[in-house]
């Protein structure tokens, strides 16, 4: 039997049962990572010995009566979590010979649960784009059609499970990392609420490793199964030992139902700054049918809903004020001066962004401000609905766009080119108030590549977007291999 497209649950199942070791599992995975990652490139940095020593320790773990709940189960996870050993660079080619001392707290926690890391996988320069190539690593190809990308910065995580290359894999979002990706592979993904599962050890090369409280970022899975989403955010869940002195387990609410007809569901497809290109739209409305058709709840329309502009600009300011707060200050003066030369009147994302990019510390509390006030408005709105269906961004993959000036990429929405950077608005509008949303497959466009969309919950009920997603999954389906 071939194990490497099984979910992690029947994996669990079959290693219990003594229907097969870790070393099997493993064994199988390296071997298809050699045969088909020349190709896709999404395990840039393999650990195969180290892979191989820990699933003999995880079988004379299982020999001995011992469990856990990812006991041998092999396992990627994205280049930029330190793992003691292997290098962290983050794509950035000054780093290319980095290794950390010691482990991030999340492959800290996968490896007390039992996984078998098999390496880590591929990002974009710096983290910063939903592409996935660097000039140490190379390209990451989607394993759909590799002349497109598969996403960032978790792309080569995405790629990797799409392949069959491990059963989870651990990624990162801030601009939509985990989400993006999962929607152009075809696979599952869920950005947790912010502040869920710690993140020591998901820095830059060479930074320390510090129980810092990151703004708009996180942590979270990957997986081919929503209850395999679950399954892993369980054993990342929790704040840093370092913060409190002692481990502590997260006890997070259950979900608010358990039966699709229970649910209260708004479904969205258009933003006011971007169009949403037909096949997304239609994956959308294959989610809104499931629904319907299971008995839910199902709305267009909702004044509680918060303003989509605003909600677009504040995520971009704080976006973009904190990626550049490094800048040296030759640069800061230089966009200042742009900055200072825009019309008032000019209100286009591309003007937020220039504006946010030397953002004073004022402006900086006055738009955190603001987003506490869309998160009031998301928990009125959450007493109200359950979940909201959304667009993750307007179209699937794209074809790989290498220009070294991101401003000057567009992204193609049926035909119309439209700012490369535009496409972030989606992902945003559950990353600005710190929302959990889970990506899950929601079909194929006309060309036969993945569909997805974003499901969101309200803040720490991170159980109740999972478990539609399973609802989901048994009615349309979930991950398909490739063909």
């Amino acid at each position: 039997m071939e194990w490497s497209f099984q979910s992690a649950e029947s994996l669990s199942a079959a290693l219990r049962a003594g229907a097969v070791t870790s070393v099997e599992l493993t064994d199988e995975a390296i071997a298809r990572i050699e045969r088909d990652d020349k190709v896709i490139n999404a395990i840039c940095v393999p650990d195969f010995d180290r892979a191989r020593a820990a699933a003999h320790r995880a079988d004379q773990a299982r020999a001995r009566g011992e469990d856990g709940p990812l006991l041998g189960i092999p396992v990627t996870v994205k280049e930029s979590y330190n793992i003691a050993g292997l290098p962290t660079t983050w794509g950035m080619p000054p780093h290319r010979n980095y290794l950390p001392a010691e482990d991030a707290v999340q492959v800290t926690r996968l490896k007390a649960a039992g996984a078998v890391v098999l390496g880590k996988t591929n990002v974009p320069l710096g983290l910063q784009d939903i592409q996935s190539f660097n000039e140490i690593y190379g390209t990451t190809h989607n394993p759909w059609d590799h002349d497109r990308t598969p996403g960032g910065s978790s792309g080569g995580s995405a790629a990797a499970l799409a392949s069959g290359f491990g059963a989870l894999s651990l990624g990162s979002d801030l601009a939509g990392s985990l989400r993006t990706p999962a929607h152009f592979c075809g696979v599952y993904a869920h950005k947790p609420t912010l502040g869920l599962a710690a993140t020591r050890g998901m820095v830059p090369p060479s930074e320390p490793a510090l129980p810092t409280d990151l703004d708009l970022a996180v942590a979270g899975p990957m997986a081919r199964t929503a209850r395999d989403l679950a399954l892993l955010l369980d054993v990342m869940a929790g704040p840093d030992p370092l913060t409190l002195g002692v481990a502590y387990d997260l006890a997070l609410p259950p979900a608010r139902h358990e039966r699709l007809r229970d649910f209260r569901v708004l479904v969205l497809d258009e933003h006011p700054l971007i169009p949403t290109g037909s096949a997304v739209r239609a994956g959308v409305r294959r989610v809104a049918d499931a629904l319907v058709d299971g008995g839910a709840r199902v709305e267009r329309h909702s004044p509680l809903l918060p303003d989509l502009t605003e909600a677009a600009t504040l995520y971009m300011q704080l976006l973009i004020s904190g990626a550049v707060a490094r800048f040296p200050i030759e640069s800061h003066e230089q966009l200042a001066t742009r900055a200072a030369g825009l019309s008032a009147d000019d209100q286009s994302l591309d003007a937020v962004r220039l504006r946010a990019m030397v953002f004073s510390h004022r402006d900086w509390i006055e738009a955190n401000n603001r987003r506490e006030l869309h998160r009031h408005a998301w928990r009125q709105l959450f007493a109200e609905f359950d979940a909201v269906v959304c667009p993750i961004t307007p179209t699937p993959a794209f074809p790989h766009d290498h220009n070294p000036n991101p401003l000057e990429r567009r992204i193609d929405i049926d035909g119309v080119e439209h700012p490369y950077f535009d496409q972030f608005v989606w992902a945003g509008l559950a990353t600005m108030p710190g929302l959990p949303a889970t990506a899950i497959p929601a079909g194929r466009s006309p060309e036969g590549l993945p569909v997805g969309v974003q499901l969101i919950g309200p803040m720490f009920e991170d159980r109740t977007p999972l478990r539609l997603a399973d609802l989901l999954e048994q009615r349309i389906g979930g991950f398909q291999a490739p063909q």
